[in-house]
C-alpha cells in the first residue's frame, strides 16, 4: 500500500487495521479506492479533483447536509451514502500536498451497471432518481453551493459557444457549417426552462446533475435500486433536467459518438420505462408543471451537451478527451440529431408523461 494512502487512512478510525487498498471503479474525475480491514469491513476512499471542483470545502458541506437530511427519512443504511469523519471530527482530510480526501462506508452486496440492460432495469433507475427528488423535495436548496457554477445554464453555454465561434482559433468553423447553423437556430429555446424559474412557474430544486445509470447502486440479488451515488454535482437546479439527462444518455439508440446518424434516435420504450419509474416516486412532491416539462428538458440538455461538444471542437478540444480530431464534432452531431428527433416526438413524450401522472386520479 502506498505510504501516502497509509498516512491518509491513519487519520480515520476504521475500527481495525487495513489489509487492502485497491484502485476502484472507472470514474474519470476523482481518484477512488476500495479499502478493506482485517475484520472484513470495506470503505471507499476518494481524493476530490480540486481542478474540477474549486471549492472542495463547500462541496463537502453540501454532501454532509444532503446525506444527513436523507438519512432522517430513509432508515435503511444501504440506501443513503454514509461519510466517515476523521479522528478530528471533520468529514474530509487535507494532507500536506493540499489534497482533499474523504471516506464513505462501502455499500455491500450491490452492483453497478454502465447501461440499461433491460427496460425493467431502466425503470428501476428512474425510481432511484425519482426517489432522490422525493427525499429532497423539501430540502432548503438555498443552503447549497453551486459546485460547478452555471453547469446546466444553457444560455451561458450558448455565450461560451459564440465566443468560441467568433475566435475560431484553429479555423474549424468551416467544417461544421450545418451544426453551427442548427445551434444558432435553436438559440431562442435556450432560456425556456430558466425563464420558467425566473417567472416563478417552477421552483429550483436539489438536482443531481449527472443522472447516468452508473450512478445508481442496485442490490446484487434483486436488482432493486438502493441509492444514488456521486453527489459532487448535486446543487440547485431544475428537477426536469435530471430526468432529461438520463434520457439523453441512455435513451439514445446509438453510441454518443456514432458516425451513422441513421442509428441515432430516441427509443420511446426506454423513455416510457424511465418516466414510469421516475414519476411514480416523486409525483406527489414535485408539481405537475415540473413533470410536464420533462420532454422539453430532455431536448434542452441534449442541445446543451451538443453545444458544449461543438464549442470544444472549435477551441481545439481543450475540455473533452478525444480519440481522433473530429471526435467532438461527431459527438455534437449525435446530440443534434437526437434533439431533432425529440422535437419530432415531443407530443408523444408529453402524452406519456400525462398518462402516467393521471393514473389513479379520480
Amino acid at each position: 500500500m502506498d505510504q501516502n494512502i497509509k498516512d491518509i487512512l491513519s487519520h480515520y478510525d476504521l475500527g481495525s487495521s487495513i489489509v487492502r487498498c485497491d484502485a476502484y471503479g472507472n470514474g474519470h474525475i476523482n481518484w477512488t479506492y476500495d479499502v478493506e480491514t482485517n475484520k472484513g469491513r470495506r470503505y471507499i476512499l476518494q481524493r476530490i479533483n480540486t481542478f474540477v471542483f474549486r471549492d472542495p470545502v463547500g462541496l463537502m458541506r453540501n454532501t454532509v447536509l444532503l446525506t444527513d437530511f436523507m438519512r432522517k427519512k430513509e432508515k435503511d443504511p444501504r440506501k443513503v451514502l454514509e461519510l466517515i469523519p476523521t479522528k478530528e471530527g471533520s468529514f474530509y482530510y487535507v494532507n500536506e500536498q493540499d489534497e482533499y480526501w474523504r471516506v464513505f462506508v462501502f455499500v455491500e452486496n450491490c452492483i453497478c451497471y454502465d447501461k440499461a440492460e433491460s427496460l425493467e432495469l431502466f425503470r428501476e433507475s428512474g425510481r432511484a432518481f425519482g426517489k432522490f427528488q422525493n427525499l429532497l423535495a423539501d430540502f432548503p436548496v438555498e443552503s447549497l453551493i453551486e459546485t460547478i457554477p452555471n453547469f446546466h445554464n444553457t444560455p451561458e453555454r450558448y455565450r461560451a459557444f459564440e465566443e468560441a465561434l467568433a475566435a475560431d482559433v484553429v479555423k474549424r468553423a468551416s467544417s461544421a457549417g450545418p451544426e453551427i447553423k442548427y445551434v444558432l437556430s435553436q438559440k431562442p429555446f435556450a432560456s425556456f426552462l430558466l425563464d420558467k424559474v425566473k417567472n416563478g412557474l417552477i421552483p429550483l430544486r436539489v438536482t443531481h446533475n449527472d443522472t447516468k445509470i452508473n450512478n445508481v447502486l442496485f442490490d446484487r440479488k434483486t436488482n432493486e435500486a438502493l441509492c444514488v451515488v456521486d453527489l459532487d454535482t448535486t446543487m440547485p437546479g431544475i428537477a426536469a433536467m435530471d430526468f432529461g439527462d438520463c434520457i439523453r444518455y441512455a435513451g439514445n439508440n446509438a453510441a454518443e459518438d456514432e458516425k451513422d446518424l441513421e442509428k441515432v434516435f430516441l427509443r420511446m420504450d426506454l423513455f416510457r420505462a424511465f418516466a414510469e419509474g421516475f414519476c411514480s416516486m416523486c409525483k406527489e412532491n414535485l408539481t405537475r408543471e415540473e413533470l410536464l416539462l420533462c420532454p422539453e428538458a430532455s431536448k434542452m440538455i441534449t442541445l446543451e451537451t451538443g453545444v458544449r461538444f461543438l464549442a470544444d471542437y472549435l477551441e481545439n478540444d481543450v475540455y473533452f478527451h478525444i480519440a481522433y480530431p473530429e471526435h467532438n464534432l461527431d459527438r455534437a452531431r449525435v446530440q443534434f440529431k437526437l434533439a431533432a428527433d425529440m422535437d419530432n416526438k415531443m407530443e408523444e413524450m408529453r402524452n406519456i408523461i400525462i398518462s402516467i401522472l393521471d393514473q389513479n386520479v379520480k
